[in-house]
């Protein structure tokens, strides 16, 4: 019986919204009743596709399981490092998802790179591709252990260029939609691509028709027709080999509510299937080494019919077609920030090579510590310097770093992807801009006054916003207060006092195994019932983890817990097996 591989991706993506100057998420009031989206995407999908649930047929909770075990999955950098700080169990889940991945593939995980900001490469210098890749990989492997075997383009945005940088840096494969590739090789297989460096690079086109149906269409209300999509024979003389799914993330949960739930069903059916092998790109290639030469179809993205014009131009693509809205202003933000880059890159060249030993060096190295703390930061920049005792011009090294930073990350690739240049995301890049303008010193005057006049040939499609200078005037330059109680947001999301006091009763019980300790978890959920409220998520998904790893007996005397908080029989995990999937 010949063996049909599945391969289902997940891009998991946000646009970064720190604040530049205090590193902090404003309050966001479209978000509530979370404070920010940040927040309420990780309370709806991220948390949700690590601990999705599997139900019985009287619809209590049969058993809790990590899609992303089961998927091939990208996570933006600049993601987790929010998750890292905000949602640490999240972010744990996540690295764990990986490591069983590749126990299971013979050493293949299913984390792949992402450039580290979400920027559309080709629309990039070379120097800012090599610099882009090599922060998503050094980042990677800071995170998983590893060096990354594939790695993720936003918007999947190529060009020969950026697949050679691809290839240089040692990345062996990446994920095209059908349109980006001439004649794509037959069975589903990846094509090989041959790079202008003369490097090779294998591309894994991924299913259409099937992933718009997940995306968008009907595949999510009902899993089993997904599963028929994905097994259905093929038109033609030869089966399908693999079948390749791609989405952004966010579609399990944020977009489509309880999408992970039908994630978590269709692997399930998947698995026990004779025949069917659900695995990753990495694990598939493998086996199968790409034979048919490809030819790339580029600029080309798998977000815009017009190539990349979507981000530099009024291509006609937008988030609400039925709006009679102008995005004129693309092409201004566009060349204002090229302009602003050029300028902040001659600075760095120039300041920086009399700091640095190797300043683009320098550059390309900053990917490893960017995330980190203030001591790893000052001793990599002292590192790098030519005199790394002088504290004056260490003060000096770090800020031109940070200029680089956010001349980079003023390109995240969402400030132009929505429908105004007011909107939270071209806000944003130009908070970014403005930060590396203050930090170029005393050249900042002119540089803002150049962006100001570019700036004000965008003009805004919000009442009484104006233009792109009166939007960076009025909304940019003027720092929003942050809300300092943000820190303690409640992790089970809305739900009152009564749910916060169940999910810390729950997590005593991993060490507090006395009859009182469960007493107390079972009066706090008869309370949260009475309330008329649900058991929160986050208590259920502990519980179910902890009840998993604990010793035989007290697991048994957790059997009355189980049934108030949700699960089926009583048992809380599935016989026989642990609370990973």
């Amino acid at each position: 019986m010949s063996v049909r591989s599945v391969v289902i991706h997940g891009h998991f993506y946000q646009p970064p919204r720190e604040d530049p100057w205090l590193n902090e998420v404003a309050a966001e009031p479209s978000a509530a009743p979370f404070h920010d989206w940040n927040q309420r995407i990780e309370q709806e999908c991220y948390r949700a596709v690590v601990a999705a649930r599997l139900y019985a047929p009287d619809g209590r909770i049969a058993q809790i399981v990590n899609t992303l075990a089961s998927i091939s999955f990208n996570f933006g950098p600049t993601l987790l490092e929010w998750l890292e700080r905000q949602a640490p169990s999240t972010y744990a889940a996540v690295l764990e998802a990986d490591r069983l991945s590749r126990e299971q593939h013979g050493g293949h995980g299913n984390a792949i790179a992402m450039p580290y900001h979400h920027a559309i490469l080709p629309l990039s210098s070379r120097r800012d591709k090599v610099t882009e890749v090599r922060w998503g990989i050094a980042d990677f492997r800071r995170r998983f252990g590893r060096d990354p075997e594939g790695m993720w383009l936003p918007e999947t945005a190529v060009d020969p260029e950026t697949l050679d940088v691809l290839a240089a840096e040692g990345i062996r494969f990446t994920i095209l939609a059908p349109h980006q590739v001439e004649h794509a090789p037959p069975a589903g297989l990846p094509g090989c691509y041959r790079t202008p460096g003369g490097r090779s690079m294998a591309l894994c086109v991924y299913d259409g028709p099937i992933s718009h149906d997940v995306a968008f269409g009907p595949l999510l209300k009902d899993a089993a027709a997904w599963v028929e999509r994905l097994l259905a024979p093929a038109k033609g003389k030869s089966a399908p080999r693999l079948v390749a799914v791609a989405t952004d993330g966010e579609t399990y949960g944020h977009h489509h509510r309880f999408g992970e739930v039908a994630l978590a069903w269709l692997l399930q059916d998947l698995e026990r299937r004779s025949g069917v092998q659900v695995e990753n790109f990495a694990a598939f290639l493998a086996r199968h080494t790409p034979r048919h030469e490809v030819k790339l179809v580029a600029p080309t993205s798998w977000s815009c019919a017009h190539g990349v014009e979507r981000w530099r131009a009024d291509c006609g693509c937008r988030m609400a077609p039925e709006r009679p809205t102008q995005q004129r202003w693309r092409a201004p933000l566009r060349e204002a920030l090229d302009w602003l880059a050029g300028e902040l890159h001659a600075c760095f060249e120039r300041e920086g090579g009399e700091l640095f030993r190797d300043a683009w060096a320098a550059r390309d190295a900053y990917g490893a510590v960017v995330g980190s703390d203030e001591t790893t930061i000052a001793r990599f920049v002292a590192e790098q310097m030519r005199r790394p005792h002088d504290a004056a011009r260490g003060v000096r090294a770090r800020e031109l770093l940070d200029l680089e930073r956010n001349a980079l990350r003023m390109f995240t690739s969402c400030g132009w992807f929505f429908d105004d240049i007011a909107g939270l995301e071209s806000v944003q890049i130009l908070r970014y801009a403005a930060r590396a303008i203050e930090l170029a010193g005393t050249d900042a005057p002119r540089l803002e006054a150049g962006v100001l006049d570019r700036l004000a040939r965008a003009e805004s499609n919000e009442p009484g916003a104006g233009t792109g200078r009166d939007v960076y005037l009025s909304r940019v330059k003027r720092r929003v207060p942050v809300d300092a109680s943000r820190s303690d947001w409640d992790t089970a999301g809305p739900g009152g006092d009564a749910a916060r006091e169940l999910l810390g009763a729950v997590m005593l019980l991993e060490h507090d195994h006395s009859s009182r300790a469960i007493a107390v978890v079972t009066e706090l959920a008869d309370r949260v019932q009475r309330d008329g409220s649900p058991v929160p998520f986050d208590a259920q998904t502990a519980f179910y983890r902890i009840r998993a790893a604990s010793p035989p007996d007290w697991a048994a005397q957790l059997a009355p817990v189980a049934w108030r908080l949700g699960f089926a029989d009583g048992d809380g995990v599935e016989k026989g097996e642990g609370g990973d999937h």
